[in-house]
């Protein structure tokens, strides 16, 4: 008897132990929150999450997590959803030196409408970007989470500003070598305004074979597929996954190479040769090979439906400074001189290529959520452009699980970031938004933000609509200079 209780009693004194039963620190916790698993497409109900610094450090039922911490703020929750941060891969910055601080003053309104990461796809400002990286993340600029390309590769003497120009193979590994070690981009962009196919096919393999992804718009003289086979991670816009969809694609290429015909020409065949057996293959060939579709699709319906909406009176022009929007004028001028058959013909080549989205989905390609925000892109706004992107993927055929899915997993599955973005669990990034209304039931609910948590710090509305409001009340002043 004695012997038990001399090992007993020590035992009942640990578990007794002040110490032992006290609540760990943290910084903040949401409670009786409903929490959604994008990857499974659920929401579960009555949790509890918690945040020290710039981590989640605890995810589950309120009634079990929320006794065992101690916080210096609680966020209620409860009749609300948290979903991880919103990304945009795909936005611009430029206009020329001139317009840097009207680009600037963009970087809030991601925030605002619960952005926290963004993918720069390179403009005309790439040192100035590059800086904004580095001051973002050092906290000394307001923004989100900044990924770029720094400045893309382009041919001699291209269309495109801001671009380090190639024009042999000597001239694409220097181009790399500079991107990768003196600017340690995120990715390389790749473009097609004077770059010659082969280059363009050798900087793509390069590009693999230095360990970075690669992005870009491929030369009309190939086919996508030999992008694919190259090694591009992925595509922009969703006209060339419906190029890769047309049965005579390759023909089309060798012609328009040889200069048997024009662009235009080329267009036209493309326009009316799309074959659906044809597209799953190729399709089906990017999932093999991990190559995601940034569709672009709002960008492009802007500037397809110009004709029916001139957007001059869209309260999100007070966001957007004058000489950035002086860059609108460039394409709503060539869309205004269009004739009734070339405004019909764009009309249905929109809806006919919308409509290729779901056949991505079906054969297992990863679609991401990207804008094309930024100078020059008429009426596509940063910010609010992202949910109008999502409504667009749910109008033509994904489910509202699949289109939350392109703008929180997506992006973090293609930078290989998934092990810290993505999700609301223990180790990931303190990224996320908190909603009135449930996005699995109407992608709608992403727009009915309530807080935006980044970095572990949270942004109730008040301070979202500040963050809206500095900006307004800089373009208004801005306005009012001659």
């Amino acid at each position: 008897m004695k012997t038990l209780l001399a090992t007993t009693l020590p035992l009942i004194a640990l578990i007794a132990s002040p110490a032992l039963a006290a609540p760990q620190q943290a910084d903040m916790i949401i409670r009786h929150v409903s929490v959604i698993d994008v990857e499974q497409g659920r929401a579960n109900a009555d949790q509890a999450v918690v945040l020290r610094g710039a981590d989640i450090v605890a995810v589950g039922p309120d009634k079990t997590i929320a006794k065992d911490w101690q916080t210096t703020g609680t966020i209620e929750g409860k009749g609300r959803f948290l979903i991880p941060a919103l990304w945009d891969m795909h936005v611009h910055f430029g206009g020329g030196p001139d317009l840097i601080e009207e680009n600037k003053a963009l970087l809030p309104l991601y925030v605002a409408h619960g952005i926290t990461t963004i993918r720069d796809c390179s403009g005309d400002l790439p040192d100035t970007v590059l800086q904004w990286r580095h001051d973002i993340a050092s906290g000394s600029l307001f923004g989100p989470r900044l990924l770029t390309s720094g400045a893309k590769i382009e041919g001699i003497a291209p269309v495109w500003k801001g671009t380090i120009e190639v024009g042999s193979k000597a001239d694409v590994d220097a181009a790399i070598t500079r991107l990768q070690q003196r600017d340690k981009v995120d990715f390389v962009k790749i473009t097609d305004s004077t770059l010659k196919p082969d280059l363009f096919l050798y900087a793509v393999s390069q590009a693999k074979a230095h360990g970075l992804r690669s992005s870009g718009h491929i030369p009309m003289a190939l086919t996508v597929g030999q992008a694919v086979d190259a090694g591009i991670s992925s595509i922009e816009h969703l006209d060339y996954a419906y190029k890769a969809g047309v049965k005579d694609e390759a023909a089309i290429a060798a012609d328009f190479a040889a200069g048997r015909i024009d662009r235009a020409e080329a267009n036209r065949r493309l326009d009316s040769g799309f074959d659906t057996a044809t597209a799953m293959a190729a399709y089906r060939n990017f999932a093999s090979k991990g190559v995601f579709v940034t569709p672009t699709l709002n960008g492009s319906r802007i500037l397809t439906y110009l004709d029916r909406d001139a957007h001059a009176n869209d309260p999100y022009l007070a966001y957007i400074g004058p000489k950035l929007r002086k860059t609108y004028d460039w394409r709503i001028q060539r869309a205004a001189g269009a004739d009734a058959a070339a405004i019909a013909a764009r009309h249905d080549h929109f809806e006919r290529m919308a409509a290729i989205l779901p056949l991505l989905q079906k054969a297992g390609v990863t679609i991401i959520a990207g804008t094309d925000a930024g100078f020059l892109n008429s009426f596509n706004y940063p910010g609010i452009g992202l949910h109008d992107e999502l409504s667009l993927f749910v109008k033509e055929g994904l489910t509202p699980a699949q289109a939350l899915s392109a703008a929180t997993r997506a992006g973090p599955a293609w930078s290989g970031q998934l092990d810290r973005y993505g999700s609301v669990a223990k180790g990931k990034a303190a990224d996320l938004v908190l909603l009135d209304r449930n996005p699995l039931k109407d992608i709608e609910a992403t727009r009915a933000i309530a807080t935006v948590v980044m970095r572990g710090k949270a942004y109730d509305r008040a301070a979202l609509d500040t963050m809206l409001a500095d900006t307004k009340a800089k373009v208004a002043d801005w306005n009012k200079v001659p």
